[in-house]
C-alpha cells in the first residue's frame, strides 16, 4: 500500500485516484472548488462514467479514498503524487499549462520525504523538466519527476485503468522506476505491459496516439463524403478496409466529428508543438480542418432539405454529449448543430440521457433550446429529428413510434444509427453519412 495525493479531482484525476484506492492505497485527492470538495465528501460522484460510482462510494466508506482543499495535508507523507490538473487550449492551439505550473510552484516547500512526482495530465515535451524544475527552487526533499500519460476513454475509463493496452512511463531515475514499477504491479501482473521511456518519448507519445486516431476518424468521414458524390455505400467500405488487420475495424465508424476532452486539444497542442520546431504538421493541420467542417455537415443537410430556410422550424435533437456513456459536452458536434440552426431562427427540442445539466450550464434560459424529460418528447411534434450522439436508447426505438410522433417523417442521422432500408420501409426520409439518401416508398 502506497499513499497518494492526487492533485485535481477532473475526470481524470478522479478516475485515477478511486481506482488506486480500489486497489488498496491511501489516496487523498485535493481541488480547490469548496463546492464540489464538499459534494465528494458526502459520497456524491460529481461526473457521470459508467462503472465509477460503485468504487467510490466503496473505497469512500473504507476510509481509502479522502477529499480536501488543503494542498499541504493532501502530499504531507505521500510517497506518490499525481499531477491531474487541466491543460487547455490556448488561444494559439498550445496547452496552457497554468494550473500545472502554479502547483509546482507550491510543492517544494511541501515536500518532507522522498515523493515521485507524476505529470497525469496530456502535457507538452518538456513539461517534466520544466516541473521538476520549479519544484527544485524551494525543495529541500528529494524527488523525482515522472511522465505517466493517461489512456482513458470516456465512458470505458474505469476498465481501461484496471485493464489497460499499456502503461507508459516516462523516466529516467533508477528510484522512480522502482516506485512506479511498484505501484502498478497489480495491474501488470495481469499481463498489462509497463513501458518504461523518456518523459520526452512518453509526453509524445500521447499526443501522437491520439492525434493518430483524430486522423483516422477524420479519413473515414472523408470516405463517406466521398461515398455520398460517388454512389457508394459506407457500411460497406467500412467492412471491406476493417478486416485488413493493417487497418482493424476501430474508429472506422463515420459520423459528425470527433469532439471531447482530448482529441481537440491534443491535435491542437501537437501541431504547435511541431511549429515551435519549425516543422509543418500539415497532416493534422488538415484533420482539423475537416473535423470543423465535418461538424457542419448535419446541419448543411437539414437546411438543404429545408431549401436554406428553417425559420419557425422546430428539430428533435437526440445527443448531446460528444460520445455515449458519458455527459462530457466539451467539443461536442451537437453544441455546433444547435448554434447554427438557432442562429438560423429554428427551435431545438433536445435530450440527451446524461448531459442535459451540463448543457443547461452552457445555454441558461435560452427560448429556442428545449431541453425535454426523454427522446419521445423532444421528437413529438417536431418537423424532423436529428441525432447526433449514438445512445444505445436510440437505437431501440421502434421506427413506427417515431414516425407517430414527428410531424414529418424526416431523419438526419449523423451517427448512422438506423439501418437506410428499415427507415425507408416504414416510410422517412432518411439522411445519414455516407450512405445513400432513402426516400419513403
Amino acid at each position: 500500500m502506497k499513499k497518494i495525493a492526487v492533485i485535481g479531482t477532473g475526470y481524470v484525476g478522479l478516475v485515477t485516484g478511486t481506482c488506486f484506492a480500489e486497489l488498496g492505497n491511501e489516496v487523498t485527492c485535493v481541488d480547490v472548488d469548496k463546492e464540489k470538495v464538499e459534494m465528494m465528501k458526502n459520497g456524491q460522484v460529481p461526473i457521470y462514467e459508467p462503472g465509477l460510482e460503485e468504487i467510490f462510494k466503496r473505497n469512500l466508506h473504507a476510509g481509502r479514498l479522502s477529499f480536501t482543499l488543503d494542498l499541504a495535508a493532501a502530499v504531507d507523507g505521500a510517497e506518490v503524487i499525481f499531477l491531474a490538473l487541466p491543460t487547455p487550449s490556448a488561444e494559439d492551439g498550445s496547452a496552457n499549462l497554468q494550473y500545472v505550473y502554479d502547483v509546482a510552484d507550491q510543492l517544494g516547500p511541501l515536500l518532507k520525504n522522498y515523493a515521485v512526482v507524476i505529470d497525469k495530465s496530456t502535457v507538452p515535451v518538456g513539461t517534466a523538466e520544466e516541473v521538476a524544475a520549479r519544484i527544485a527552487k524551494s525543495a529541500t526533499a528529494a524527488f523525482d519527476v515522472v511522465s505517466n500519460p493517461e489512456f482513458l476513454r470516456e465512458g470505458f475509463a474505469v476498465q481501461d485503468f484496471m485493464q489497460p493496452d499499456r502503461i507508459v512511463v516516462g523516466t529516467e531515475s533508477t528510484r522512480a522506476r522502482e516506485v512506479m514499477a511498484e505501484l502498478y504491479e497489480p495491474i501488470v501482473r495481469d499481463d498489462h505491459p509497463l513501458l518504461f521511456m523518456s518523459p520526452r518519448s512518453a509526453e509524445l507519445t500521447k499526443y501522437a496516439g491520439n492525434s493518430f486516431l483524430a486522423a483516422k476518424i477524420t479519413f473515414m468521414n472523408q470516405i463517406a463524403n466521398l461515398c455520398e458524390v460517388l454512389g457508394a455505400d459506407v457500411d460497406d467500405v467500412r467492412e471491406g478496409i476493417g478486416h485488413d488487420t493493417r487497418i482493424g475495424h476501430r474508429f472506422l465508424y463515420p459520423g459528425i466529428g470527433y469532439g471531447g476532452s482530448c482529441f481537440p486539444k491534443d491535435v491542437l497542442a501537437l501541431i504547435h508543438t511541431a511549429e515551435q520546431q519549425d516543422f509543418d504538421f500539415g497532416l493534422l493541420k488538415t484533420v482539423v480542418k475537416n473535423n470543423f467542417a465535418q461538424q457542419q455537415v448535419l446541419t448543411a443537410k437539414v437546411l438543404g432539405y429545408f431549401d436554406g430556410n428553417v425559420k419557425g422550424k422546430t428539430f428533435a435533437l437526440w445527443g448531446l454529449a460528444f460520445k455515449p456513456e458519458t455527459d462530457d459536452i466539451r467539443e461536442a458536434p451537437a453544441l455546433a448543430i444547435i448554434k447554427a440552426l438557432t442562429g438560423a431562427g429554428a427551435t431545438i427540442r433536445a435530450y440527451d440521457p446524461e448531459a442535459m445539466k451540463n448543457v443547461q450550464r452552457r445555454f441558461g434560459d435560452n427560448p429556442s433550446l428545449i431541453l425535454t424529460k426523454d427522446e419521445f418528447e423532444a421528437a413529438d411534434g417536431a418537423d424532423a429529428l436529428l441525432i447526433a450522439t449514438e445512445w444505445r436508447q436510440f437505437e431501440s426505438v421502434a421506427p413506427d413510434r417515431l414516425k407517430s410522433l414527428l410531424k414529418y417523417p424526416v431523419v438526419f442521422d449523423g451517427r448512422n444509427i438506423f439501418t437506410p432500408a428499415t427507415m425507408q420501409e416504414a416510410g422517412f426520409y432518411y439522411e445519414s453519412i455516407g450512405r445513400p439518401v432513402k426516400h419513403p416508398r
